[in-house]
């Protein structure tokens, strides 16, 4: 498997006792982000909450941070992360947050520390677009939404 260096920073002292990022097994595509909340912070149902990590990351340029949900939260309490997935790109250097939405019926307690999402780090390949008045055909054409499910 091959693997990257990337720089972690917290930005305060206040949550050290939160732990950093971490692969929960050693299968794991996504380490966990958590809560860096005072003690808890409230979601209502059908709200958005934006849950900062407490943490900032150094990304080398050609790779990007992707922010997914957590099936468990997803599963379970109808949490997910808003605009999955969220990108984090390799030239920024603020905090890193999480847009949850509480799609669930009920209000949702998010505790100091709790896993929240996600974070894949995925490589990054550029386009060089050519802009041209032909397009070669394909099987599908320009069938759209549900097209393809069609007989």
């Amino acid at each position: 498997m091959e693997s990257i260096q990337i720089k972690i920073q917290h930005i305060t002292d206040q949550f050290q006792d939160i732990l950093l990022l971490e692969y929960a097994t050693e299968g794991s595509s996504g380490l966990d982000l958590r809560a860096a909340v005072e003690t808890e912070m409230k979601i209502e149902k059908g709200k958005v909450g934006l849950i900062s990590t407490n943490l900032k990351v150094e990304i080398p340029i050609g790779y990007e941070i992707q922010i997914r949900p957590r099936s468990g939260l997803a599963a379970k309490n109808g949490i997910g992360v808003l605009n999955s997935p969220g990108t984090i790109d390799s030239d920024y250097r603020g905090e890193i947050k999480v847009i949850l939405f509480n799609f669930s019926d009920e209000d949702f307690i998010i505790k100091r520390g709790d896993r929240i999402a996600q974070m894949v780090v995925s490589k990054v390949y550029r386009a060089n677009l050519i802009v041209t008045d032909e397009l070669n055909e394909s099987k599908r054409g320009d069938g759209g939404f549900g097209h393809t499910g069609k007989k």
